[in-house]
């Protein structure tokens, strides 16, 4: 009976396995990813901050120029009593007014899109140039090879805080500067040094997918060497690119913000319709000079610059983890 009882239950567990529908790597990942909640609460802690970001002309109670009350400067946080009306906090302004009047909670929601499109755009621009040159580099080898990871050593030599410093405050109040106020130049300085460690990444993965069967295969059936890198090798290894690029993100961030507090971010915008009004980095600024008298000017971009941070660092792990194929098959 117990013999029968066991070789029952394995037949049901081999019949339950095989009923299974077939996954790939893409759809294990996924299902590893969900199940690490640090990586789940990041991916919503992101997902918050992206529709603050798109829909800041709805949800801000003003736009991030506006003045409500030509007299209403320096007001404390809502819940704050001074025992001053003029500072004593008032919940039409619930995280207080700066030095000019505007309301600090509209400005953090406007700084939220600037700061989320700070980190996507030279992300995907990095990405983009340093998976060319390094599926080039890796795929064709030789002297190609050796001049594009040379050009590689020389920008990665140049110290990419002391360049972006000196490209922001040659060109700032440049035509070119004042494309987007200021973005454009941002995007520029951004992507121009940091795709170094892509381009050694992606052509450390073309190196050791090139002479795979499967590529030897598709070489004998007659497949250019472009169809070979963008069908075969790329596929192949777009899991080590997308770990870099969640961590890419977070570090453009930091560095707007960075450039904004030493005053070389993006341009104050003067139009009220502007697309791109204020940035969290300018916040922290004006925040150092108004601290005594209005601390959440410079608390609130603070907090949630290290927020999605800490966010975009759960997900880069999570990722990480889940995108690892000695994960396949764990729960």
């Amino acid at each position: 009976m117990t013999d029968s009882a066991s070789t029952s239950k394995v037949d049901a567990s081999f019949s339950q396995l095989l009923s299974r529908k077939p996954t790939n790597l893409w759809q294990d990942a996924w299902h590893r990813l969900l199940k690490n909640r640090a990586s789940v609460l990041g991916m919503c802690v992101i997902g918050f901050f992206a529709l603050l970001a798109i829909f800041a002309p709805v949800i801000a109670p003003y736009t991030a120029l506006a003045v409500p009350l030509p007299s209403n400067t320096l007001r404390q946080a809502a819940w704050v009593n001074t025992g001053n009306p003029a500072t004593t906090g008032d919940w039409r302004f619930p995280l207080g007014t700066d030095t000019v009047g505007h309301d600090v909670l509209s400005q953090v929601i406007w700084g939220a899109r600037t700061s989320m499109v700070v980190g996507f755009i030279p992300m995907v621009l990095i990405i983009t140039l340093g998976t060319i040159i390094g599926l080039i580099s890796g795929f064709a080898g030789g002297w190609v090879d050796n001049f594009l990871m040379r050009l590689t050593d020389v920008v990665y030599a140049f110290p990419d805080l002391l360049f972006f410093i000196i490209v922001m405050s040659a060109l700032r109040d440049t035509p070119i500067g004042a494309l987007l106020n200021g973005l454009f130049l941002l995007f520029a300085a951004l992507s121009i040094v940091n795709w170094v460690g892509v381009a050694r990444l992606v052509r450390g993965q073309v190196l050791s997918l090139k002479e795979k069967e499967f590529v030897e295969a598709a070489r004998m059936v007659g497949a250019s060497n472009a169809r070979i890198m963008l069908r075969h090798i790329l596929p192949n290894s777009l899991a080590p690119i997308i770990v870099v690029a969640a961590f890419l993100i977070p570090g453009a961030i930091l560095t707007e913000a960075f450039l904004g507090f030493i005053g070389l971010g993006i341009r104050p915008a003067s139009d009220p319709s502007a697309i791109f009004q204020t940035s969290w980095g300018m916040l922290l600024l004006w925040g150092k000079d108004a601290i005594r008298g209005q601390p959440w000017l410079l608390f609130a971009p603070a907090i949630c610059i290290a927020l999605i941070m800490l966010s975009f660092t759960f997900v880069g792990d999570g990722l990480r983890d889940a995108l690892d194929p000695m994960m396949k098959g764990t729960n």
